[in-house]
């Protein structure tokens, strides 16, 4: 009896061992799998960039980066699109950033977005546009889903272009940020089409040259844009179209006796300056007179920073070194896009990716998006990724 018991035990462990062994190798094997297709795209998209810094056509002929998790579990979606999981220098680490990304369409754009700014120490809000589909808002959830560090927005708009409501979608990101417990030291607002053409640590290198101040150049408003706060402005939004119209009702003037300054939407912003315009009457007050304005995101950020004893200005500009300052941030126009054509040339790739211009592209149509994101890819990543040994989520 004795013998048939330990006959039964030692079978029962045998049969435990081999179904372990059995696990272990098919899981080494999967991992092996997705591993080797992550690294072999590398090769596709080092053809890219050598064809584009000779000034060559370049003609993506495929898409080597993964878009869909739809048949992968968000390990393997990471591993296939090599997302950065590791923290990759004590610098970085700690000088966290925050972002926020405003998006309404082009799925794959905005993935591209994500992968190239994702970095396990930074934090993510993700403002989804009201009149999005109900398959991009479901493809953008899954997403966000896989990282604990980026989230949606809790209060969403319906954003017409030029209105409030897009200032609205920032702000709304910007009050779910203060409120994380990620440490961040600034906050950097995207939208979807944007990619960026520097390395996390390069980013965070350039701001700390600022030693606390905002990036929110302007100028006092040039003669084109002086009826943009002028005039009375109303959105309009219906189920097929969104705009802003410019009525002939004159506003009030600004509250406090402010002084308008007009500049870029897209700025860097310190956390302390964060709770100033979410908390001070100030910043309240002009939010308030800016709704029936047109593009108040353009003179909102930079009026506030310019508020004398405020002292979160960097200092006072004129027109070129604001030039100077919003290329850093953000580098917009037809030069680093063309619109229905059948290939980007090859010098204005080359053109864009220089690191001496700017951070950050505006691809505003989803070929030019994967045109330039693509090379982009291959030549930040590697960057991205020098100061480790062996990060298998990222190129090598």
């Amino acid at each position: 009896m004795m013998g048939s018991w330990k006959h039964c035990l030692f079978s029962v462990s045998l049969i435990s061992a081999l179904i372990f062994v059995f696990v272990y190798n098919t899981e080494l094997w999967e991992n092996k799998r997705f591993l080797r297709a992550a690294l072999s795209n590398a090769s596709l998209l080092a053809e890219a960039c050598h064809q584009i810094f000779e000034g060559k056509v370049f003609y993506p002929t495929e898409n080597a980066l993964k878009t869909t998790l739809d048949e992968a579990t968000c390990y393997e979606y990471m591993v296939q699109s090599h997302y950065v999981t590791e923290t990759l220098s004590e610098e970085e680490a700690g000088f966290p950033l925050a972002y926020t990304v405003t998006i309404h369409k082009d799925f794959g754009t905005f993935e591209r977005l994500f992968r190239a700014i994702y970095m396990p120490q930074n934090v993510y809000c993700v403002h989804l546009d009201q009149k999005a589909t109900d398959a991009f808002k479901g493809a953008v959830k899954q997403l966000l889903s896989c990282f604990p560090n980026a989230f949606l927005a809790s209060k969403k708009e319906s954003v017409v272009y030029g209105g409030i409501s897009r200032l609205q979608a920032d702000l709304n990101c910007l009050e779910d940020l203060v409120a994380s417990e990620v440490p961040w030291k600034y906050v950097i607002n995207t939208c979807g089409q944007d990619f960026p053409l520097k390395t996390n640590r390069e980013i965070v290198q350039y701001l700390k040259g600022f030693k606390g101040k905002n990036i929110t150049p302007g100028v006092l408003p040039p003669d084109h844009a002086v009826g943009r706060t002028k005039y009375v402005h109303q959105e309009l939004l219906d189920h097929k179209n969104s705009y802003v119209i410019k009525t002939t009702k004159l506003k009030t003037p600004p509250p406090h006796d402010m002084v308008i300054y007009f500049g870029t939407a897209y700025v860097a912003l310190t956390r302390d300056f964060a709770n100033f315009v979410l908390q001070d009457q100030l910043a309240l007050d002009l939010l308030s007179w800016s709704k029936d304005t047109y593009s108040p995101d353009e003179h909102f950020w930079v009026t506030l920073n310019r508020i004398p004893g405020i002292n979160h200005c960097s200092g006072c500009w004129g027109i070129a070194k604001l030039e100077r300052l919003v290329g850093a941030l953000r580098l917009q126009g037809r030069a680093c896009w063309a619109i229905n054509t059948p290939a980007f040339s090859g010098k204005y790739h080359a053109w864009c990716l220089n690191p001496r211009v700017t951070f950050l592209v505006n691809a505003a149509h989803s070929y030019a998006a994967h045109t330039v994101s693509a090379p982009a890819s291959a030549w930040v990543h590697p960057l991205f990724t020098f100061d480790l040994l062996f990060l298998p989520f990222a190129y090598h």
